[in-house]
């Protein structure tokens, strides 16, 4: 079954990239380690309610578990569609993401952000990662290590394991094209 396959495929990725053994993993669920390798190898089907408890455990938003890009199966794994991009993340705070790459068993990921005009992420978020973001519309504020930086179409900025907030107070959506390492969604 597609979909199971692709979802263990990703759950197996956000889990090693977090260095998290499959021991562990069970371990927090309250789940045998045989349960999780076969929710990773596509034989078992995790409930809503799993999916949930791996969210979090993983420091993953649920929504990343659903909506896996149709097309045809030659294309599965290589090409993602511009109408078939899986959403991810949060829409509350004004911020829409799609995950780019096709799964996330690469060692890096790619998400298109719309930011919001008005939006923001007001609490710093700190995550053990390497991103590069190149802003492909509009104007965004960002702060690094509390550095207030203002980026505008074409520019570019890199996130390295440091604290950091958005704004857009601006009048305009801004878009961006994020390359993350490891993948965090």
């Amino acid at each position: 079954m597609e979909h199971t396959d692709t979802l263990g495929h990703d759950l197996r990725a956000l889990r090693t990239a977090r260095k998290m053994t499959l021991a562990e993993l069970a371990e927090q669920l309250g789940k045998s380690v045989g349960w999780i390798s076969q929710v990773e190898r596509g034989i078992s089907t995790p409930t809503i309610d799993d999916l949930h408890a791996i969210g979090t455990i993983l420091g993953a938003p649920v929504s990343m578990f659903f909506g896996r890009p149709s097309g045809p199966e030659e294309e599965r794994g290589h090409v993602v569609r511009a109408g078939n991009r899986r959403e991810i993340g949060e829409r509350d705070n004004g911020l829409i993401e799609a995950l780019i790459s096709p799964d996330l068993t690469d060692d890096f990921e790619v998400i298109h952000s719309t930011f919001q005009p008005g939006s923001a992420l007001d609490e710093t978020r700190q995550r053990p990662t390497t991103e590069v973001v190149y802003l492909l519309s509009g104007t965004l504020d960002i702060w690094i290590d509390g550095r207030a930086f203002t980026v505008c179409a074409g520019d570019s900025f890199r996130i390295k394991g440091s604290e950091y907030r958005w704004a857009n107070p601006y009048d305009i959506p801004a878009q961006a094209l994020w390359v993350i390492s490891p993948p965090v969604y």
